[in-house]
């Protein structure tokens, strides 16, 4: 194409030094780490969680079905590009991408962590981590720093403190710890993330409602791993936060796209029938699905039903990606999917989700990948 193609989610795989060699020394003792089992081999420890984090699926991008397991893979056979940030480039090439906006792994699971404490400890860890990964290639590199949400005044200072990183955007955890998002009290922390220009992100698989077991066999809870995210934004755009903070612009990440106009529909309604249920200070000037239309960019891998109903949404606030290096991922074969599933899109809705909405919305100097 003559245009960059950009990822706007893909992941890194923590190397078993991320947290150790870069937490406040008080946390050292009880810092994830790499550990090995006999029987799920190589896992990520986490103090607290009697949940690890098994190697098998974090990196598992391009193995076919047949070959994905959870268990009984060692950390030294994951691709270094994970975790290498010189060796990153070479797997962009052969997925034809040209940079991409990175988020964690481990990081996810600990967005779920009841101690507020360690997990803002992990964090800034983490932060200071994919920063030395990202300086490498700053013009293909951009990362998301997290925050705890332990509370409204240190979520500001962590903006900050991300945006002096250098890292482009700040993955939320899907519950704070006082209150809930659609609180006025988070108000002064909205306007915040428009001032640094730090888009907020909230990633599936890092609210509480995400570790509530589905019902039957294993592979349904694969489908509704989605219903964290829709919950948030729905709080978001009912809560009037949109209404109150206009320029705020946030992303539902790898929570596909395809079900965006039925839910705009679905918010409409309910408006429409039921807004006395709204709470003084929520009142909403225009349609819940206006505020989706230009508040909410989603992201999706390989949602052809995104591209399908691309018309039925507003398409500058959608936003493809690879998912790299985890097991959803369409890498090595995102250029052949997407010659597929991209075919009735007219040449600009192509450019803006392949390139340019992930572009403008991070800031990203197109000129500097040729």
């Amino acid at each position: 194409m003559s245009y960059p193609i950009l990822s706007a989610d893909s992941h890194i795989t923590e190397p078993p030094d991320c947290y150790t060699a870069h937490i406040d020394s008080k946390w050292d003792d009880k810092a994830p780490r790499i550990v090995h089992d006999e029987k799920y081999g190589d896992v990520f420890q986490i103090d607290g969680m009697k949940r690890t984090i098994p190697m098998g699926l974090v990196a598992a991008a391009g193995k076919p079905p047949e070959e994905l397991r959870q268990s009984g893979i060692r950390f030294d056979e994951l691709p270094r590009s994970g975790w290498d940030a010189k060796a990153r480039r070479e797997d962009q090439i052969r997925d034809g991408v040209d940079a991409e906006v990175i988020y964690p792994t481990v990081g996810m699971v600990l967005c779920n962590h009841q101690d507020f404490d360690y997990k803002r400890a992990c964090f800034e860890a983490y932060n200071r981590w994919i920063a030395s990964y990202c300086e490498v290639d700053p013009a293909r590199l951009l990362g998301c720093g997290q925050t705890a949400m332990r509370s409204v005044e240190e979520g500001i200072a962590d903006l900050k403190a991300i945006k002096a990183l250098g890292l482009r955007g700040v993955m939320m955890p899907g519950n704070p710890l006082v209150d809930d998002y659609d609180s006025p009290i988070y108000d002064p922390f909205w306007e915040a993330a428009i001032e640094n220009e730090l888009p907020l992100s909230w990633h599936i698989l890092t609210s509480k409602v995400d570790s509530v077991r589905a019902r039957g066999p294993a592979m349904n809870g694969f489908l509704s791993i989605i219903r964290g995210c829709q919950d948030i934004m729905g709080m978001l755009i009912l809560g009037g936060v949109f209404e109150r903070h206009p320029d705020l612009k946030v992303v539902c990440v790898e929570a596909d796209a395809g079900w965006v106009p039925h839910y705009m529909y679905r918010m409409d309604h309910a408006y429409k029938r039921h807004r006395n249920w709204l709470r003084p200070g929520q009142e909403l000037s225009k349609l819940p699905s206006e505020y989706m239309r230009e508040n909410i960019y989603t992201t999706f891998q390989d949602d052809w039903v995104a591209f399908q109903t691309a018309n039925l949404m507003n398409h500058e606030r959608l936003l493809w990606a690879n998912d790299f290096p985890h097991s959803d991922s369409t890498w090595p074969w995102s250029q052949e999917m997407l010659e597929e599933h991209s075919k009735e899109l007219s040449a600009e809705q192509k450019r803006r989700i392949l390139c340019d909405n992930t572009a403008e919305l991070y800031q990203i100097d197109l000129a500097a990948l040729h």
